[in-house]
């Protein structure tokens, strides 16, 4: 069947969408709803879709489209739950249970005809981005799927909405008022559920060391502790710690408010660099053990541990961007990891990002912006090289989300890729008008061929977990849900380290390795990549600054991308 998504962007949910549907026989276009309606019934006009599907959509589709097309509508909630902010509602309830919807549009918002829903559980710690990307995904293709399919039947009437025992009925679009935390009364569990309900778009607005700030991410603290609720008592890693009436709880990111209409630049930084000369001396940095003993209950963005012969090495940066500095402490941590007497050795194995390259916000506020993108892609490199160069165990990428650019040859750059069943990987670099380094010269063709690599690198598309693994850019697709996948990829690393081959394997791979470096040493590789990416960060005829400074600032694109609107047209 010949299927057309209309998404307002082209999200994390929306490319799931795509490579699920493409990966069961459909053929799929993409069209983006950014105001321009003309645009989007030419699409409908050219692609002439036998079905509509919007997986995320913030504008309604124009009723000439809907009175003559069955379009279905994603909705993040149950049968019944209406309203542009479902999942803050949610979370800032504390709710337990929920659910994804596929309705049919019609001229009131979600009010339409239902032709699938899907349950989902809603895990007690996770932010609301994490859990959109994580078990409302999940929740949503399942939904999709079938409504699919009973549209393809020809034979399933969808229901009218009978409102399931969760839902809460229409709510409004949650203002900020609704999010207001107030530090002299508020308890730490309740300023995280606020904090968890606007991560990450789009934060809680607080008033900080006398500037106004948009807050993003929360994590608890069970040992430090303030005399005054809402004063800074430490920082760690870029977050800063502050006090609350019970106890204290870590902020990752923030970013500065402006006045409405201003043209000054806001978007999220690690919230040290964002507080930058306004942040007191004498706040300490209180650094995390890289182990942590059980039970605790703080913020560690890289954590270590062992079971057995499995060494596992977690990391999780927001929105998987890793600047230098979080890509050296990371170096120091793997570096690390490679002296216990281990033989698997996981990356990973967390939900959500798995790691999406270089830091373009970092980078976007640094003094020299080509100088730090720089040293971001010599830190990127350096430690891919130290998991290219780990040749006495076997080395594991366990991705419990996404990967993109150079976070998927940092993935690739393993000896085995296990990707959960909702992770979407995107290995291109062509969008940010970059040439690519992280080995992947070396590392993508020797997994799918030269030709592949070309072709992955050049069409610039979403690649599914199932996918990967039929291109050779992955082992495993593990079926998990994102709060089960630590548990099973222990499993499965333990069932690698006992495996009967695996003293043979080791030394396959190290003879592997030193045959590749006597044909072509890794230096090189490395050498002609960033000759290309010097050009591409300090020739200011090159396009990556003004890619990468719309990208940062969310710069809304007037049309939708070329790559993007031929899709269904050549099939």
């Amino acid at each position: 069947m010949h299927i057309l998504l209309v998404a307002s962007a082209f999200n994390s949910l929306t490319q799931r969408v795509l490579a699920e549907l493409q990966d069961r026989g459909h053929t799929v276009g993409v069209v983006l709803a950014l105001g321009n309606d003309d645009e989007m019934r030419e699409a409908v006009r050219a692609q002439a879709p036998q079905l509509i599907v919007a997986p995320m959509l913030t504008s309604a589709i124009p009723e000439d489209i809907w009175r003559a097309h069955t379009c279905l509508i994603v909705h993040p909630g149950p049968p019944g739950d209406r309203g542009p902010s479902s999942l803050d509602w949610t979370l800032q309830g504390g709710a337990e249970s929920w659910g994804v919807t596929v309705l049919e549009a019609v001229a009131e918002m979600d009010a339409g005809d239902v032709w699938a829903w899907s349950p989902l559980k809603v895990p007690p710690h996770a932010g609301k981005s994490d859990l959109y990307r994580g078990e409302v995904a999940d929740a949503a293709v399942d939904a999709v799927l079938l409504a699919v399919e009973r549209f393809a039947s020809g034979r399933h009437k969808p229901q009218k909405q009978e409102p399931a025992a969760l839902a809460a009925g229409w709510r409004p679009f949650m203002k900020q008022a609704r999010r207001r935390i107030d530090w002299t009364s508020d308890t730490a569990e309740a300023i995280l559920r606020q904090l968890r309900a606007a991560d990450s778009q789009p934060g809680v607005l607080d008033e900080l060391l006398g500037a106004q700030w948009y807050l993003h991410g929360g994590h608890p603290e069970d040992e430090l502790r303030g005399d005054k609720p809402g004063e800074l008592i430490a920082t760690r890693a870029g977050a800063t710690c502050r006090a609350t009436v019970d106890g204290a709880v870590w902020i990752r990111q923030l970013r500065p408010w402006r006045e409405p209409g201003s043209r000054l630049p806001s978007y999220k930084l690690p919230a040290t660099e964002a507080l930058g000369e306004l942040l007191p001396s004498t706040v300490p940095e209180v650094p995390a053990p890289l182990e942590l003993p059980a039970g605790r209950r703080t913020f560690s963005d890289i954590r270590y541990s062992e079971q057995g012969a499995v060494g596992v090495l977690n990391f999780s940066f927001p929105g998987g961007a890793m600047s230098t500095a979080q890509c050296r402490r990371l170096l120091e941590a793997y570096r690390f990891a490679c002296t216990r007497e281990t033989s698997v050795l996981v990356l990973g194995g967390m939900r959500d990002f798995f790691s999406n390259g270089i830091h373009l916000n970092v980078i976007e506020a640094a003094e020299d912006p080509a100088e730090e993108s720089w040293a971001n892609i010599h830190a990127m490199n350096d430690l891919v090289e130290a998991v290219l160069g780990t040749t006495d165990r076997l080395t594991v990428s366990a991705l419990g989300g996404n990967a993109a650019a150079g976070g998927v040859m940092l993935a690739l750059a393993a000896d085995e890729v296990w990707c959960r069943d909702g992770a979407v990987l995107n290995p291109h670099y062509k969008l940010m008008g970059l040439h690519g380094s992280e080995y992947w010269t070396y590392i993508l063709p020797r997994r799918v061929g030269e030709s592949e690599a070309l072709r992955l690198t050049q069409s610039a598309l979403p690649v599914s977990a199932k996918r990967a693994v039929e291109l050779g850019m992955a082992e495993r697709v593990l079926r998990a849900a994102p709060e089960e996948l630590g548990d099973e990829v222990a499993r499965l690393a333990a069932e690698l380290a006992a495996s009967p081959d695996f003293a043979e394997r080791v030394a396959r791979k190290k003879a592997i390795r030193e045959q590749d470096e006597s044909l072509k040493p890794l230096q090189r590789y490395r050498d002609e990549e960033l000759a290309h990416m010097r050009r591409n960060f300090f020739d200011a005829r090159e396009p990556h600054a003004g890619l990468r400074s719309a990208f940062v600032r969310k710069e809304r694109a007037s049309h939708t991308p070329p790559h993007i609107a031929r899709l269904g047209l050549a099939d």
